[in-house]
């Protein structure tokens, strides 16, 4: 899987840079709203393009310590379950089980792969079509416009691509050009890997599968900018953000079976223990895709606990990218509840 996508994306970063939409037309308003649950705001494909286009190479950020990394994980943790609980070794009931159901998919042999979703039949498709250099625009159009989901995505990212007071973007057609080849590889790989919310799921995976992809694309966006500078391959970057949750999304249902109904799971050994599991998962499940072994070692490296442990390129560039986008994810959730409490 990892070969073929790699073929598909290539390495460079897009000719042409859309930025994130300032508005949404109605029909990709609509769309999207039947699409996934309000709380899904995952930032948009196009700020990891326009980070990855940049003309100046950023700067390197300073590697977070150990206890900035420990202080941060233990606030991410409490929003992102919107949990209260306050510091204790207990771990109720049902927090065992899942701890346990867990440790047990890490240790077998499809260590989680057999439960993610498998690509819609669609998306194969459309990245089939757009392996040629000379891909036919019409036929694109087509087959997109046969998942409501790539619609609204496709013209929300054209329509940010679009100059002040320029008119609307409200067909297919017509987006497709705006976006261009390259463009619509990155935009089609992330919806391939973005989770299917069910508005019948239960209370955790409504809860936490938006902020878990939130934090997950900003992550990658913030990994393909930094890549150039860490000498590490982007496209590789790019999907060590896109993977390194994915055991935790596939968690979730098992919080929403052992919960029953209550909303009390969060318990700060319980996200500690979780977190470490989910990502040998994640590990194991970009290994069984044949991700390339830079992308599984960093996975695995992210959660050490180990103080003074050198990381690997890959390892030391998601730490970064994941540092980042936790900090500001929970920056501006602090800005929304202080203008919020003013009101």
């Amino acid at each position: 899987m990892y070969q073929w996508l790699k073929r598909l994306i290539g390495g460079g970063a897009p000719r042409s840079t859309p930025q994130p939409a300032r508005a949404q037309p109605p029909a990709a308003s609509a769309a999207a709203s039947t699409a996934a649950p309000p709380a899904a705001r995952a930032a948009p494909i196009a700020e990891a393009l326009a980070e990855a286009g940049a003309g100046t190479a950023p700067s390197v950020p300073a590697a977070p310590t150990f206890e900035q990394k420990d202080l941060l994980n233990s606030r991410y943790n409490r929003w992102l379950f919107g949990a209260a609980h306050q510091d204790t070794l207990e771990t109720s009931a049902p927090e065992k089980r899942i701890l346990q159901t867990l440790s047990g998919i890490a240790n077998s042999p499809g260590s989680g792969a057999d439960l993610m979703r498998r690509m819609p039949g669609l998306i194969p498709q459309l990245l089939q079509s757009l392996r040629s250099e000379h891909f036919a625009g019409a036929d694109i159009a087509r087959k997109i416009s046969n998942d409501v989901v790539l619609v609204a995505a496709v013209i929300r990212l054209a329509n940010g691509a679009m100059l002040p007071g320029a008119q609307a973007i409200t067909s297919v057609e017509h987006a497709v050009i705006v976006i261009g080849q390259e463009g619509l590889r990155q935009l089609i790989t992330t919806v391939a890997f973005k989770p299917i919310i069910d508005l019948n799921s239960g209370h955790y995976t409504k809860l936490l599968a938006p902020r878990i992809w939130e934090q997950s694309e900003r992550c990658a966006g913030a990994n393909r900018a930094l890549a150039g500078p860490l000498g590490v391959e982007p496209f590789d970057a790019f999907l060590a953000g896109l993977v390194q949750n994915a055991g935790l999304l596939v968690s979730l249902r098992m919080m929403d079976q052992e919960a029953g109904g209550a909303k009390d799971l969060g318990s700060p050994m319980f996200c500690a223990q979780l977190l470490r599991s989910a990502r040998l998962v994640s590990a194991a499940i970009a290994q069984d895709w044949n991700f390339a072994p830079a992308v599984t070692q960093a996975v695995r490296e992210l959660d050490t606990l180990q103080k003074g442990v050198q990381l690997s390129a890959m390892g030391r560039l998601l730490s970064l990218g994941d540092y980042q986008s936790k900090t500001a994810i929970l920056a501006e959730q602090e800005q929304q509840e202080s203008q919020e409490n003013t009101q």
